[in-house]
């Protein structure tokens, strides 16, 4: 498997005043990942290497194209393959021997099982997904929620466990303490407990590994689950929330309009603005 590298070393000035500083100092990276289904290719996503697996099937649990666990057969990374210069002593042509150098960490090939059909109509964004990305990758709000039909009504969250997620974001995010560039999705159950915390570079692809964590641990849908995020909530965030089954979602910064109207057409609960005990109720209720 390759290996993952969430940031990468550089050198950087700093200027203060009169004073030029050189300096180290870490990034965060981020890197294309070319997802294909059977060969074909679905959608490129820019994403910080690690836990690729998770990513390809969260983005694709929450596109409408998996379901169930059962119906990949395998995940494999597709090999690059070069030609091999040199003469023909025989013939004096000029013979092309693909030599083999492993796989590519950035092409990421999902073989579904025998039988599986896709409906590749559903995939809308067969196209170049930015890290940022947002609604604007969509073909329309209403194809979206046409594959996202309403929770059905579940308990409460309960205030507390949203009072506490912004402190478990921060205490499992190496990657953010060395960086300042990472965003994260924190999972927790109804009473708080982690059940997962994944980093990336983009917020929906912290979320897709998320999601795709619990998709091969046979986990969804995440019924009376809890959703932390950090940074803003999007209209995106908050439908591949619903495709995943979590009906609350709370957020250490703000949401955005559609995210708000989405969350409460979708009978899913928004929280913003997290802090310790003070917190805004977009949409939905708590407990407690």
């Amino acid at each position: 498997m390759p290996v993952a590298h969430t940031s990468a070393a550089i050198t950087l000035t700093t200027l203060e005043g009169d004073r030029r500083t050189e300096r180290e100092d870490v990034v965060a990276v981020e890197e294309p990942l070319e997802i294909r289904v059977g060969g074909r290719s679905v959608a490129v996503v820019m994403r910080t290497p690690g836990h690729d697996r998770e990513l390809a099937a969260g983005f694709l649990v929450t596109e409408g194209i998996l379901r169930s666990r059962d119906e990949v057969l395998d995940m494999v990374y597709c090999r690059t393959r070069t030609e091999e210069g040199g003469v023909d002593g025989n013939t004096g042509k000029m013979p092309v021997p693909l030599l083999d150098e492993g796989p590519r960490e950035n092409v990421l090939d999902v073989l579904l099982a025998p039988g599986v059909a896709v409906d590749w109509a559903r995939l809308t964004r067969n196209v170049f997904t930015s890290s940022s990305c947002g609604v604007c990758s969509k073909a329309s709000i209403e194809a979206v929620r046409a594959v996202c039909p309403a929770l059905a009504e579940s308990p409460a969250a309960r205030r507390a466990v949203i009072a506490a997620l912004p402190e478990q974001l921060r205490a499992a995010q190496p990657g953010f303490a060395a960086t300042g560039g990472l965003h994260a999705s924190v999972l927790v159950d109804a009473d708080g407990k982690v059940r997962a915390v994944r980093e990336d570079v983009g917020r929906h692809n912290a979320l897709d590994k998320v999601i795709g964590q619990a998709f091969f641990a046979e986990a969804l849908p995440l019924t009376g689950c809890v959703l932390g995020v950090s940074g803003r909530v999007s209209f995106e965030i908050m439908q591949k929330a619903l495709l995943a089954g979590i009906p609350c979602v709370a957020a250490v910064s703000a949401p955005t309009s559609a995210a708000v109207e989405f969350a409460r057409a979708s009978g899913q609960t928004l929280v913003g603005f997290v802090r310790g005990a003070r917190m805004n109720i977009y949409a939905g209720t708590l407990a407690g």
